[in-house]
Order: C-alpha cells, then sequence, then structure tokens
C-alpha cells in the first residue's frame, strides 16, 4: 500500500487558520498525526505480512477461521464481518485457495452456499507466524505504559465517534 503524507508545517496551518475561520488548529494538527502514524502503522504491517506472502485482509480471513473452527462461515459472513463487498472477500478467498491456505465446502443445510475452512497447510503457516506476529505487536505498542495503552483505546473510541461528522451529506 502507498500512503501519500502531508503534514503541513505549523505556519502553513496557521495561514489557512486565518483563511478559514472553521478551521480548528488543534483539530487539524491532531487528525493530521493520527493519519500519518496510521499510515505508517499499514506500511509496517504491509512489510510484516508480506514475509509470509500475506495482506492484511487474508490475514485477517485465516484468524477468522482459526478462532472459529467450527463454525460454518460463508463469504458473506466475511464480507458482513469485514464491512467489505463479497467481491472484495471473493479475491481474497481465491488467493488463498490457490495458495492451498483455505478451502471452499458445501453448506451442510443448504448446498448452494459454500463454506470457507481453513487447510492444515493454512493453520500451520497461522502456527508459524503468530508468535512473531505477537512479538511485533507487543514490540509497536512498547512505548506506551499499560495505563497509556488503555488511554488510547479510549481516546481511539472518542475519535471513532467523530468519523460520522466526515460522513454527513
Amino acid at each position: 500500500m502507498v500512503t501519500l503524507r502531508a503534514f503541513p508545517s505549523y505556519e502553513e496551518l496557521l495561514k489557512l487558520a486565518n483563511r478559514y475561520s472553521e478551521l480548528d488548529l488543534a483539530s487539524v494538527e491532531t487528525c493530521l498525526a493520527f493519519l500519518n502514524t496510521t499510515a505508517e502503522v499499514y506500511d509496517a504491517l504491509d512489510v510484516h505480512f508480506a514475509r509470509y506472502s500475506l495482506s492484511m485482509g487474508k490475514f485477517t480471513l485465516l484468524m477468522q477461521l482459526l478462532q472459529a473452527p467450527e463454525q460454518e462461515l460463508t463469504p458473506s459472513d466475511f464480507a458482513e464481518r469485514a464491512g467489505v463487498t463479497r467481491a472484495t472477500i471473493t479475491g481474497l478467498l481465491d488467493g488463498l485457495e490457490r495458495e492451498g491456505l483455505v478451502r471452499r465446502k458445501p453448506h451442510s443445510a443448504d448446498r448452494r452456499m459454500l463454506t470457507i475452512h481453513l487447510t492444515p497447510k493454512g493453520e500451520q503457516l497461522l502456527l508459524q507466524m503468530l508468535p512473531d506476529h505477537f512479538c511485533r505487536t507487543t514490540s509497536l505498542m512498547a512505548n506506551l505504559t499499560e495505563t497509556e495503552k488503555k488511554t488510547f483505546i479510549e481516546l481511539l473510541a472518542k475519535v471513532r465517534a467523530g468519523t460520522p461528522a466526515m460522513r454527513e451529506a
């Protein structure tokens, strides 16, 4: 994923604030810092998952299968859980199936539907990578104290609560 990072200088933001009374300098600075950090984390995750020939999307699907081995998950279930289209899920599943990490089977109650299952190869890949993945995740957050981690989660929830303002017409 190639991410464009634009973090205007404080002086540039001041010029914009003088021109647009709606611009709250602290809000814009905070949002830009958040966006740039998010872009860096996504870039780092892309590099990490590439070590295992995965993308974040493929990893997410594999983890859902690992955590729900007895469930008959359909492509629609994955799309609903991830908030993406069925076409997106189909593309990810096609790649995972080609790589031998998942297989599609007819649904037990409705043979017109397909369910997705983790193959032994897919499970082995996850078992191999998860210790490294969890160590890297811990290292990513190592500069935060336990209290700061809890506060960070609370702050992110507050940011998430503001996202409708960006969607409204």
